[in-house]
Protein backbone atom coordinates (compact mmCIF):
# COMPACT_ATOMS: atom_id res chain seq x y z
CA UNK A 1 0.00 0.00 0.00
CA UNK A 2 1.74 3.27 -1.28
CA UNK A 3 1.79 6.21 1.23
CA UNK A 4 -0.67 9.42 0.08
CA UNK A 5 2.87 11.32 -0.21
CA UNK A 6 3.08 8.50 -3.54
CA UNK A 7 -0.14 8.01 -4.25
CA UNK A 8 -0.17 12.22 -5.18
CA UNK A 9 3.02 11.66 -7.02
CA UNK A 10 1.50 8.94 -9.22
CA UNK A 11 1.63 9.69 -13.17
CA UNK A 12 -0.16 7.35 -15.41
CA UNK A 13 3.09 7.08 -17.05
CA UNK A 14 4.14 4.44 -13.96
CA UNK A 15 0.80 2.61 -14.43
CA UNK A 16 0.60 -0.52 -16.64
CA UNK A 17 -3.00 -1.34 -16.95
CA UNK A 18 -2.38 -4.35 -19.11
CA UNK A 19 1.02 -5.88 -18.42
CA UNK A 20 1.70 -8.28 -21.00
CA UNK A 21 0.14 -11.37 -21.20
CA UNK A 22 1.57 -13.12 -23.91
CA UNK A 23 4.92 -12.76 -22.56
CA UNK A 24 6.75 -15.56 -20.92
CA UNK A 25 6.52 -15.55 -18.18
CA UNK A 26 3.36 -13.14 -18.24
CA UNK A 27 3.42 -9.88 -17.31
CA UNK A 28 0.90 -8.63 -14.79
CA UNK A 29 -0.63 -4.91 -14.54
CA UNK A 30 2.03 -2.98 -12.34
CA UNK A 31 2.23 0.25 -10.36
CA UNK A 32 5.58 2.12 -10.35
CA UNK A 33 6.26 3.73 -7.01
CA UNK A 34 9.05 5.13 -7.51
CA UNK A 35 8.30 9.32 -6.81
CA UNK A 36 6.79 10.93 -4.04
CA UNK A 37 6.02 15.09 -3.40
CA UNK A 38 8.26 15.19 -0.92
CA UNK A 39 11.26 17.72 -2.02
CA UNK A 40 13.45 16.43 -4.91
CA UNK A 41 10.39 14.26 -5.67
CA UNK A 42 12.39 11.00 -4.14
CA UNK A 43 10.62 8.27 -2.05
CA UNK A 44 11.62 8.25 1.57
CA UNK A 45 14.19 6.17 1.28
CA UNK A 46 15.66 4.50 -2.77
CA UNK A 47 14.68 1.37 -0.77
CA UNK A 48 11.33 2.51 -0.84
CA UNK A 49 11.07 2.15 -4.64
CA UNK A 50 9.19 -0.48 -6.00
CA UNK A 51 7.36 -2.00 -8.53
CA UNK A 52 4.32 -3.74 -7.59
CA UNK A 53 1.73 -6.03 -8.94
CA UNK A 54 -2.06 -4.46 -8.96
CA UNK A 55 -5.04 -6.61 -8.22
CA UNK A 56 -7.59 -7.05 -10.67
CA UNK A 57 -9.79 -4.96 -8.48
CA UNK A 58 -7.52 -2.03 -9.00
CA UNK A 59 -7.30 -2.11 -12.67
CA UNK A 60 -10.76 -2.33 -12.95
CA UNK A 61 -11.08 0.44 -10.77
CA UNK A 62 -7.63 2.84 -12.10
CA UNK A 63 -9.59 1.85 -15.73
CA UNK A 64 -12.67 3.28 -15.05
CA UNK A 65 -11.04 6.77 -13.17
CA UNK A 66 -9.40 7.36 -16.17
CA UNK A 67 -12.16 7.27 -18.47
CA UNK A 68 -13.63 9.55 -15.96
CA UNK A 69 -10.64 12.02 -15.76
CA UNK A 70 -10.83 11.99 -19.87
CA UNK A 71 -13.97 12.74 -19.48
CA UNK A 72 -13.29 15.94 -16.94
CA UNK A 73 -10.14 16.94 -19.11
CA UNK A 74 -12.41 17.27 -21.89
CA UNK A 75 -15.03 19.31 -19.95
CA UNK A 76 -12.38 21.50 -18.54
CA UNK A 77 -10.44 22.55 -22.28
CA UNK A 78 -7.76 24.64 -22.16
CA UNK A 79 -7.78 25.39 -18.31
CA UNK A 80 -6.45 21.87 -17.83
CA UNK A 81 -2.78 21.05 -16.42
CA UNK A 82 -1.35 18.30 -18.63
CA UNK A 83 0.96 16.88 -15.01
CA UNK A 84 -0.15 13.67 -15.73
CA UNK A 85 -1.00 12.85 -12.33
CA UNK A 86 -3.57 9.85 -11.62
CA UNK A 87 -5.26 11.47 -9.01
CA UNK A 88 -5.60 14.97 -9.43
CA UNK A 89 -7.80 18.22 -9.09
CA UNK A 90 -10.63 18.95 -11.47
CA UNK A 91 -8.29 20.47 -13.66
CA UNK A 92 -5.49 18.27 -13.85
CA UNK A 93 -3.05 19.73 -11.15
CA UNK A 94 -1.91 18.30 -7.94
CA UNK A 95 -3.43 17.59 -4.70
CA UNK A 96 -2.85 18.93 -2.33
CA UNK A 97 -2.83 17.21 1.77
CA UNK A 98 -5.92 19.06 2.37
CA UNK A 99 -8.00 17.73 -0.81
CA UNK A 100 -6.95 14.32 0.31
CA UNK A 101 -7.95 14.28 3.54
CA UNK A 102 -11.27 16.10 2.51
CA UNK A 103 -11.68 13.70 -0.04
CA UNK A 104 -11.26 10.69 2.43
CA UNK A 105 -13.48 12.12 4.79
CA UNK A 106 -16.31 11.89 2.58
CA UNK A 107 -15.83 8.74 1.17
CA UNK A 108 -15.35 7.17 4.98
CA UNK A 109 -18.91 8.79 6.05
CA UNK A 110 -20.33 7.32 3.14
CA UNK A 111 -19.04 4.03 4.08
CA UNK A 112 -20.63 4.48 7.59
CA UNK A 113 -17.43 5.14 9.50
CA UNK A 114 -16.31 7.90 12.12
CA UNK A 115 -14.89 10.29 8.95
CA UNK A 116 -13.07 12.33 12.10
CA UNK A 117 -11.85 9.45 13.53
CA UNK A 118 -10.49 7.80 9.65
CA UNK A 119 -7.04 9.37 7.80
CA UNK A 120 -6.01 8.27 4.53
CA UNK A 121 -2.77 6.92 6.79
CA UNK A 122 -5.46 3.84 8.37
CA UNK A 123 -5.41 2.33 5.15
CA UNK A 124 -1.57 1.16 5.67
CA UNK A 125 -1.97 0.02 8.90
CA UNK A 126 -5.35 -1.58 7.19
CA UNK A 127 -3.46 -3.12 4.57
CA UNK A 128 -0.78 -4.25 6.73
CA UNK A 129 -3.33 -6.09 9.53
CA UNK A 130 -5.50 -7.92 6.69
CA UNK A 131 -2.41 -9.25 4.97
CA UNK A 132 -1.10 -10.03 8.01
CA UNK A 133 -4.53 -12.02 9.00
CA UNK A 134 -4.60 -13.79 5.93
CA UNK A 135 -1.10 -15.16 7.23
CA UNK A 136 0.85 -13.28 4.51
CA UNK A 137 4.83 -13.23 6.05
CA UNK A 138 5.52 -9.75 7.47
CA UNK A 139 8.70 -9.99 5.25
CA UNK A 140 6.60 -9.84 2.30
CA UNK A 141 4.19 -7.52 3.85
CA UNK A 142 6.94 -4.83 4.85
CA UNK A 143 8.32 -4.70 1.34
CA UNK A 144 5.21 -4.35 -0.46
CA UNK A 145 4.86 -0.81 1.76
CA UNK A 146 8.18 0.35 1.07
CA UNK A 147 9.77 -0.99 4.63
CA UNK A 148 13.51 -1.68 4.95
CA UNK A 149 13.04 -4.23 7.55
CA UNK A 150 9.86 -5.62 9.70
CA UNK A 151 10.42 -3.91 12.93
CA UNK A 152 8.86 -0.70 12.03
CA UNK A 153 6.12 -2.66 9.76
CA UNK A 154 5.18 -5.10 12.77
CA UNK A 155 5.43 -2.83 15.76
CA UNK A 156 3.42 0.17 13.74
CA UNK A 157 1.49 -0.98 11.74
CA UNK A 158 0.00 -4.24 12.25
CA UNK A 159 -2.64 -4.51 14.65
CA UNK A 160 -3.91 -7.94 15.61
CA UNK A 161 -7.38 -8.74 13.87
CA UNK A 162 -7.93 -11.84 15.92
CA UNK A 163 -7.52 -10.87 19.97
CA UNK A 164 -7.32 -14.21 20.51
CA UNK A 165 -4.38 -16.04 20.40
CA UNK A 166 -5.03 -19.48 19.55
CA UNK A 167 -1.36 -21.11 18.67
CA UNK A 168 -0.68 -22.37 21.70
CA UNK A 169 -3.62 -24.29 22.74
CA UNK A 170 -3.98 -25.67 18.52
CA UNK A 171 -0.31 -27.04 18.93
CA UNK A 172 -0.93 -27.96 22.33
CA UNK A 173 -4.43 -30.00 20.61
CA UNK A 174 -2.27 -31.52 17.81
CA UNK A 175 0.51 -32.70 20.23
CA UNK A 176 -1.43 -34.16 22.87
CA UNK A 177 -5.27 -34.94 20.97
CA UNK A 178 -8.35 -33.04 21.45
CA UNK A 179 -9.56 -36.35 24.14
CA UNK A 180 -12.11 -35.14 26.87
CA UNK A 181 -11.16 -38.16 29.01
CA UNK A 182 -9.78 -36.33 32.28
CA UNK A 183 -9.35 -39.55 34.43
CA UNK A 184 -5.40 -40.01 34.14
CA UNK A 185 -3.68 -37.25 35.84
CA UNK A 186 -6.48 -36.15 38.27
CA UNK A 187 -6.80 -39.37 39.21
CA UNK A 188 -3.19 -39.91 40.21
CA UNK A 189 -3.60 -36.27 41.58
CA UNK A 190 -6.33 -37.08 44.26
CA UNK A 191 -4.49 -40.67 45.22
CA UNK A 192 -1.87 -38.46 47.08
Amino acid sequence: MPETKELRALTWSHLDLTGTPTQQPPIPPTVQLWRSVRAHGDTKTKLSRRTLRLPERCVNALTTHLGRQMEQRRRAGLPWSDADLVFATRSGGALDAANVRRAFRTVAARAGLDAQEWTPRELRHSFVSLLSDAGVSIEEIACLVGHRGTVVTEAVYRKQLRPVITEGAETMDRIFGTSTDTSGPSTIASDR
